[in-house]
């Protein structure tokens, strides 16, 4: 009986610290500068005008305030409010908007009640020294294709 609970304690805190190393964010860095955030959106234009998809990318600072906004032509009015949405959620939440998607659709905690939450992809956490600088955020086409040209900027 002892040994079952041993084991049953043992096994409590083994998942306990799992969990909790799985859910560490980054720390926060300086703020992305204007420079920065303009060499980071032109990769981002860049890998949108070679797919030819139309968007809006916006570069906020490590918690939220936008330092950058471009928007390709023709791109959709809804998506200059969500491509800030994207980049704001993913700054203050240091995590990509894919996991807030990923958690509502598999039945997770309420985390669409979180102020802020944008449950799509297209929102990354922009990273120097593994901490958090910044984030951009991109709408306008599918959610995959927003993530994939939000990834695509560097410093």
């Amino acid at each position: 009986m002892k040994a079952s609970r041993l084991l049953l304690g043992v096994a409590a805190a083994t998942f306990a610290c799992a969990a909790s190393a799985q859910d560490r964010r980054p720390d926060y860095g300086p703020d992305i500068n204007i420079t920065q955030a303009k060499k980071y959106a032109a990769g981002v234009i860049a890998e949108c005008t070679k797919n030819s998809w139309n968007v809006a990318v916006a570069i906020v600072d490590n918690h939220g305030g936008l330092v950058y906004f471009e928007r390709m032509e023709n791109t959709q009015y809804a998506s200059l409010d969500i491509a800030v949405g994207k980049a704001k959620a993913a700054a203050t939440y240091r995590r990509p908007t894919r996991v807030f998607a990923d958690t509502i659709n598999k039945g997770g905690p309420a985390t669409a009640t979180l102020p802020g939450v944008f449950a799509s992809p297209g929102g990354i956490p922009i990273m120097v020294d593994g901490k958090v600088i910044g984030a951009s955020g991109v709408s306008g086409v599918t959610g995959d294709q927003d993530e994939q040209c939000s990834k695509a900027g560097s410093l």
